[in-house]
């Protein structure tokens, strides 16, 4: 499904050179759930970015679906990344003078309007059909993270990657969303999260430790959760 090949991540900041990724191998099996954690600034976004076309590695290469998403065009990773990625974010990243429902239509690729038809039942799914015409600064922290959700599953992802997707939230509100991600992976979806927390850990298939830009030898561990 993803493959990564010694990916490295370098730039510079106050005249030194910053090594955030360290030559990162792993692949991610159609149907996983994994779980990436490691402690603050060890890499865990740049990785995800990195996999989901969003920022070019110094070197490596990042294979989606037997393509080479970095020696592809732009037009046809940015086809790749908006039909066949997912992506939600701690922050949310809603635009603010939508409504819920126009959020989650805005998630849906150019010429494939015909999937706005299930905005309603996938709010219904979420809890938030009550919602669909309010805009995001009179939902919770937690309608905003599931509206997130949302905008990423209309379009049907082949896999959603996750950056600290319950960073902001209440335990309560972490476990609803952390049981939609599984019941995506239930349905044939693919799921990596990043995480520096214990909480996806119960949904975990497979879990990779980062430090200092590189994975952990010997730290990967297999839950052996069902699918």
């Amino acid at each position: 499904m993803m493959i990564c090949e010694q990916v490295e991540r370098r730039f510079q900041a106050r005249g030194l050179e910053v090594v955030a990724l360290g030559g990162v191998s792993l692949e991610i099996e159609r149907g996983e759930f994994v779980v990436i954690r490691g402690p603050s600034g060890c890499g865990k976004s740049t990785l995800l970015l990195t996999m989901g076309g969003m920022q070019r590695p110094s070197a490596g290469r990042v294979v989606v679906s037997g393509r080479d998403l970095y020696a592809i065009p732009a037009a046809e990773r940015n086809r790749v990344r908006s039909q066949e990625i997912g992506f939600v974010f701690q922050l949310f990243h809603l635009i603010p003078y939508l409504t819920v429902r126009e959020n989650v239509l805005a998630g849906i690729p150019s010429g494939e309007e015909q999937k706005g038809a299930s905005v309603d039942e996938l709010l219904g799914r979420l809890g938030l059909t009550g919602r669909a015409g309010h805009r995001p600064g009179t939902l919770s922290a937690g309608e905003r993270q599931r509206v997130g959700l949302a905008r990423a599953l209309i379009k049907k992802p082949a896999v959603i990657l996750a950056d600290e997707p319950t960073g902001n939230l209440d335990p309560i509100n972490a476990a609803e969303v952390f049981w939609h991600l599984a019941e995506f992976r239930r349905g044939g979806g693919t799921v990596v999260v990043v995480s520096h927390g214990e909480d996806a850990g119960a949904h975990a298939s497979r879990t990779i430790w980062l430090r200092d830009g590189r994975i952990v030898p010997g730290e990967e561990a297999r839950t052996g959760v069902a699918t």
